[in-house]
């Protein structure tokens, strides 16, 4: 991950209002702040406080990704609110299984939603994600 200026005043900004600890800010159409694991919650806010806070500050979406040690629960958080019918390991690659829709919206336009998707988890693990 590189920390650009940018990324570096929405994490400050991120971590004054919400309290919580950011592992990572990743910029692309909308701004992903991956927070510790057990942060999710605060940083969010009541009834999205914080967020709705933030994104009316950096006039930008924002989503918030809580981590995990354990890798298919990070590309389950990192996913949501799309589901997954199975998201399974096999050595370095990370099968997400899902409906037409869903496949469709994780993949995105010319597969840029999944090139950011994998971006993020090389960040944090030596895995590549694949939807079947």
């Amino acid at each position: 991950m590189k920390l650009t200026i940018d990324s570096i005043q929405h994490i400050n900004l991120f971590e004054k209002i919400t309290r919580a600890n950011v592992k990572g800010c990743f910029l692309n159409n909308q701004v992903i702040f991956v927070v510790e694991e057990g942060h999710a919650s605060k940083a969010i806010g009541k009834n999205g406080a914080n967020v709705k806070r933030i994104e009316n500050m950096i006039k930008k979406k924002i989503k918030v990704v809580e981590y995990s040690k354990d890798v298919l629960k990070f590309v389950k958080n990192l996913i949501y609110p799309l589901n997954a019918s199975e998201i399974k390991l096999n050595e370095e690659v990370i099968e997400v299984s899902a409906d037409t829709n869903t496949k469709a919206l994780l993949i995105g336009r010319n597969s840029k939603n999944l090139d950011h998707y994998n971006d993020i988890i090389k960040n944090y693990f030596k895995y590549e994600m694949k939807v079947k």
